[in-house]
């Protein structure tokens, strides 16, 4: 069983999410710390939302701060946002080799969905799964575990590919084998991630059969 993230891994979409986070601090004269960006990086939108209410100490509600981010991000995942490199090309080879495909994302459901019929994507998985519905994050193993068990897969039978370290511990940790995937916003942690994983790539025509 293949689990797919979203965001950084499927398609590009992870330069929007800074973008978001750098115009929300800029608009109220906030610094956008690097402590902030790892933290809200790393988790799903009602946490970061959370986070960045009590961060920032607003008057605004975690629900009026997640209302301001996703009125900008479904403009860019409806009408912008594109697949990464070769993403198409490796669903496909799988499709034909019959494996099975599922999304894995902290992404919002609505957000989710809506990149994913623009870049005609949706018909490859046969499962979207969406930490925040699963009310657990990607860094924890349970997630993982419950996704496969969900698919009747054991943990060992599947793989990830995510571009996110915290998301790779916790699928490794769950029994998964990952592949990592860069993506710009980690470059930073690549020797980390290539430590961690399996496998690692630049983009999916390294998978690519030449057959």
């Amino acid at each position: 069983m293949l689990f797919f993230d979203l965001d950084g891994t499927l398609v590009d979409s992870s330069r929007i999410w800074l973008q978001i986070d750098l115009d929300f601090t800029a608009r109220r004269g906030l610094p956008h710390t690097q402590e902030y960006h790892d933290f809200v990086a790393h988790t799903t939108a009602p946490v970061a939302a959370q986070f960045t209410k009590d961060y920032y100490h607003l008057s605004e509600s975690a629900e009026e701060v997640m209302a301001e981010w996703y009125a900008q991000a479904l403009k860019e995942y409806t009408h912008h946002i594109e697949a990464k490199p070769h993403v198409r090309a490796y669903l496909e080879q799988c499709l034909r080799q019959g494996e099975s495909m599922a999304v894995l994302t902290s992404s919002a459901p609505e957000l989710c969905r809506a990149t994913l019929q623009r870049n005609n994507l949706a018909s490859y998985f046969s499962n979207l799964f969406f930490a925040q519905e699963m009310g657990m994050e990607k860094r924890e193993a349970a997630l993982f575990r419950s996704a496969a068990q969900q698919c009747s897969a054991a943990p060992e039978e599947c793989t990830l590919f995510d571009d996110s370290p915290v998301a790779c511990r916790g699928a490794k940790e769950a029994g998964f084998r990952v592949v990592g995937v860069f993506d710009s916003i980690f470059a930073q942690d690549e020797d980390a991630m290539r430590r961690l994983c399996d496998a690692y790539i630049y983009d999916f025509s390294e998978l690519l059969s030449s057959k």
